[in-house]
């Protein structure tokens, strides 16, 4: 479990610098997103890996890694919306926002640490592209929800369907670093 708590918190370490280089480049105009949106984005970012895995080619010079970077910043942008709330407002302070970030960072944090004590770090077990198909399958249930502007009555909500994203994002980068000589798609 030392080396999966080591190997999540250098990703995540990752995943925040490109996050405050965001927040430099842009502020946070993120604000103004509304949770759906949010879920759009994170969608066409787990569709590119899809595409990508299936063609076995991609003609956009971008890692996956960086969609998968992408996934796991767009997934806490949207737990800090679904907290905030999108706002017409999108000013926030950088401290504010890279405390946010860090808050729902440690949130996910805790839900894998319980998880990879539940399930025994079976992750590690799985396929890459298995992970892809998880994320879109969690994508897909958080539509419906808001589509249909429903509180699941035995289900999540959308609260845990982010978490596991960010989590799925974070184990196939994980992966990556663990087995690079590998293709994306095994």
């Amino acid at each position: 479990m030392q080396k999966t708590l080591s190997a999540f918190d250098k990703v995540m370490e990752s995943c925040r610098t490109l996050f405050k280089k965001k927040l430099d480049d842009y502020g946070t105009s993120w604000r103004i997103l509304r949770p759906l949106s949010l879920t759009d984005q994170i969608f066409i970012k787990a569709r590119r890996l899809r595409s990508i895995e299936e063609k076995e080619v991609q003609k956009i010079n971008e890692s996956p890694s960086e969609d998968l970077k992408a996934i796991i910043n767009y997934g806490l942008i949207a737990l800090i919306q679904l907290k905030k709330e999108f706002s017409k407002d999108t000013e926030l302070s950088l401290q504010e926002a890279l405390d946010d970030y860090d808050r729902e960072a440690e949130k996910v944090k805790a839900l894998m640490i319980n998880k990879n004590h539940d399930y025994g770090e079976a992750w590690r077990d799985m396929r890459r592209s298995s992970m892809t198909d998880m994320i879109l399958q969690k994508i897909l249930r958080l539509r419906q929800i808001e589509d249909k502007k429903i509180n699941p009555s035995v289900s999540e909500g959308p609260e845990g369907h982010y978490m596991d994203i960010i989590n799925y994002a974070i184990f196939a980068l994980i992966l990556e670093g663990v087995s690079s000589t590998k293709k994306l798609s095994s």
